[in-house]
């Protein structure tokens, strides 16, 4: 009975794949957007043809035919999309998806003082299905799926029975965001999944092992990515993510969104160098560890303590010798995980969440991601009897280095030492310099 049903389908196939592709595309233009998404993963000809420029532009004007709007035959694909899909097709997903980001424009314009950040990011994520157990952002074979939100990023925590040799599978080099849409119109089925590039790894880079504990070791994978393996299995135990608030919601909906440039000003010559507010968040998926306002950061050119060095602005935040300035870390640094019902903590790791404001409190750096404790390797401090430790960061936009003590009596961690270092060619560029 199987063998007939498939031959069967064979032949019907066969007898599709040879009709002309006018027909065919014809055929085809009876169907609504849902299912023309559908039918693009079924076959490579079917992809082709679901995919054709003409028949999308008949539905991205039926559905706004009032907005005329006429690409560029030299129009290339936007990077992390399909070069073969119709640039109409993405021109309507998009458009779909910028309606839905109307929704949330006036709720995320109450932008908070002291991070720069919309107040109403959390909410607009949870209101807007972007973000939720078993449903929205990052939904790959996902089973238990957890959001802990921060001031100013989310922790997105899953498990599932993954193998390791299918991370690459799952994640490929890209992670989206999945956004829900609601039905075409009262008739139509729903409209197919909106999926924004939420996020690039780095898979070029090898994994990073972090901590661990009796039960799993943490693997990094920049940016921000953790897979927590149990130890003597080649098994992932659950997958945890950071993400930063800034523009998260317009990727989710729009993928990367226009750089906003503050305005030139010619007449400081220091601009780009000074006025800058940090606020920084040490944190774990439940409890903030660490967090501040740092203001009336800079860099002058001439100051040998605070000068432009080897191609990167340094802003000392917290200096060693200012002990006024000294934090206490409030606990242990621990980063709690869970797999169903099993639950446990790495010590010594934890999530970084910074955003940088520019002198127009714009956001200038915003980055969430895991961070870990190493020993310093030289002494950094007369002022404590402890141990030293540092934890630091880099990337491409900018360096993060903290100087740690650990009390042993008092059985917590100081915080003594705190720089943030950016590229000039990044200053240069915000800021049209030419340091």
């Amino acid at each position: 009975m199987e063998l007939s049903l498939n031959l069967y389908f064979l032949e019907k196939v066969a007898i599709f794949s040879s009709l002309p592709s006018e027909i065919l595309v014809k055929i085809l233009s009876y169907l609504d957007p849902s299912s023309l998404f559908c039918l693009s993963h079924v076959s490579r000809l079917l992809h082709r043809l679901s995919n054709d420029d003409v028949l999308w532009q008949r539905i991205y004007t039926s559905e706004f035919g009032s907005r005329n709007w006429k690409l560029k035959t030299s129009e290339k694909c936007v990077e992390g999309e399909d070069c073969l899909t119709s640039r109409w097709k993405r021109l309507y997903f998009k458009s779909m998806a910028g309606q839905e980001l109307i929704k949330w424009r006036k709720p995320l314009k109450d932008i908070s003082p002291y991070t720069g950040l919309p107040r109403q990011t959390e909410w607009a994520l949870r209101s807007g299905r972007v973000v939720g157990k078993k449903s929205g952002l990052l939904r790959i074979f996902a089973e238990y799926i957890y959001a802990h939100f921060f001031e100013s990023s989310v922790i997105v925590h899953w498990s599932d029975g993954i193998h390791m040799n299918t991370i690459c599978t799952i994640l490929s080099s890209k992670s989206h965001s999945v956004f829900e849409k609601p039905n075409i119109s009262c008739s139509s089925s729903s409209r197919p999944n909106w999926r924004s590039l939420i996020l690039k790894l780095d898979t070029g880079s090898p994994f990073l092992v972090i901590g661990k504990d009796k039960l799993i070791k943490m693997l990094l994978l920049q940016p921000g990515v953790i897979f927590g393996v149990w130890r003597g299995k080649n098994q992932v135990a659950f997958i945890m993510i950071s993400l930063h608030f800034h523009k998260l919601v317009e990727k989710s909906l729009l993928g990367s969104p226009p750089v906003e440039l503050p305005p030139v000003d010619d007449v400081d010559p220091e601009l780009g160098l000074h006025g800058y507010s940090l606020h920084f968040v040490l944190h774990n998926t439940g409890t903030v560890i660490m967090s501040g306002r740092f203001q009336q950061l800079f860099c002058h050119k001439g100051d040998q303590n605070t000068k432009i060095q080897h191609g990167l602005v340094k802003l000392k935040v917290i200096q060693r010798s200012n002990l006024s300035q000294h934090r206490s870390l409030s606990g242990s640094i621990r980063l709690p995980w869970r797999h169903e019902d099993v639950k446990g903590a790495v010590e010594n790791c934890c999530i970084m969440s910074l955003t940088l404001l520019d002198e127009f409190q714009k956001p200038f750096w915003c980055v969430s991601t895991p961070i870990h404790i190493t020993m310093a390797k030289t002494a950094i401090s007369c002022d404590y009897s402890g141990h030293d430790f540092q934890m630091l960061y880099r990337n491409a936009d900018g360096e993060v280095k903290m100087l740690l003590v650990w009390l042993e009596e008092q059985k917590q961690f100081f915080l003594i030492g705190l720089t943030v270092c950016l590229p000039v060619a990044k200053v240069n560029k915000r800021f049209n310099r030419e340091y």
